[in-house]
């Protein structure tokens, strides 16, 4: 299926949207970007200048790459990366407006995002599956143990003697339990912690998923890009299929639904802030206006 943004593809999007008494929503990096937290560009360029200078980095997500020499340049460039995306950032307009739309309708949430940004606009944490993690929280980088650790006091005390992008070496966490290196809670590679909580999450998200079969639901996908298309993707066009379920695909960049024609939704290819007004109507969203 095409993707399109004339008037009668967002027409019909708003249309089933509207009607929607159910809502699976599936959001990805696009949807973030496109509230304000954008990983490149000038705010990277504002908050990352010395990194830039000493490492060359180009932007934030390569920069989580960056073979850092030690525990100490490491946590440098970390302490900023976590407070700039998830502690410093209030609930911003866009994930309000999700929230003031989902709020007269059943939901549930799964996203890619690590940022908290849809618990900060008050969705209920029994409706949202963070699969991939938080970056509020640190947790063993071997994975030896479950616990996850906050991490706003830390980061804060990180950044507030980061010299030379470097962190003291007193502050550099270490595992309670093995003594090891500690990490963002954040999936990227099969150390990364499931714990009680995450496995409660998934089973509230397959649940939600399983009563697609009594309950007519409107697949609402934003953001989702091809750098994980198996976790959100590939699995809401599944379900379509599998429940005969509309599908609201919105991307800045690829809307495609690969299809054959057998699919019912709507593409719709663009800025998600601005897009969101015409789909949801004014008074869901109160207006909303991007933040950098």
């Amino acid at each position: 299926m095409a993707c399109s943004t004339h008037d009668g593809d967002v027409g019909r999007a708003a249309a089933l949207l509207r009607d929607a008494r159910r809502v699976l929503i599936g959001a990805g990096a696009g949807l973030s970007a496109a509230a304000g937290l954008a990983y490149g560009g000038e705010r990277f360029e504002r908050n990352f200048a010395p990194f830039i200078e000493k490492y060359g980095m180009t932007d934030m997500y390569s920069a989580g790459f960056y073979p850092f020499p030690s525990e100490e340049a490491r946590w440098g460039y970390w302490a900023r990366h976590v407070w700039v995306n998830r502690h410093e950032p209030e609930a911003l307009p866009l994930y309000r407006a999700l929230r003031s739309f989902a709020r007269e309708r059943d939901c549930f949430v799964v996203t890619t995002n690590v940022d908290a940004q849809f618990e900060k606009a008050g969705f209920p944490a029994d409706r949202l599956f963070a699969m991939q993690g938080d970056y509020g929280l640190l947790q063993c980088a071997r994975g030896c143990h479950d616990r996850l650790y906050p991490n706003r006091e830390l980061v804060a005390s990180m950044l507030a003697r980061t010299e030379d992008c470097l962190v003291p070496a007193e502050l550099v966490p270490r595992c309670p339990v093995c003594g090891g290196p500690m990490a963002v809670h954040l999936r990227v590679d099969g150390r990364f912690v499931e714990n009680a909580e995450w496995h409660a999450a998934q089973d509230r998200y397959r649940r939600f998923v399983e009563g697609m079969a009594d309950e007519p639901t409107v697949l609402l996908e934003l953001g989702v890009g091809w750098n994980t298309p198996g976790i959100i993707r590939l699995p809401f066009e599944a379900m379509a299929r599998t429940f005969d379920a509309p599908l609201v695909r919105v991307n800045r960049d690829d809307a495609r639904i690969a299809d054959g024609g057998v699919l019912r939704g709507v593409g719709l290819e663009g800025d998600i802030a601005a897009l969101w007004p015409r789909l949801a109507g004014s008074g869901a969203t109160g207006g909303v206006v991007s933040s950098g």
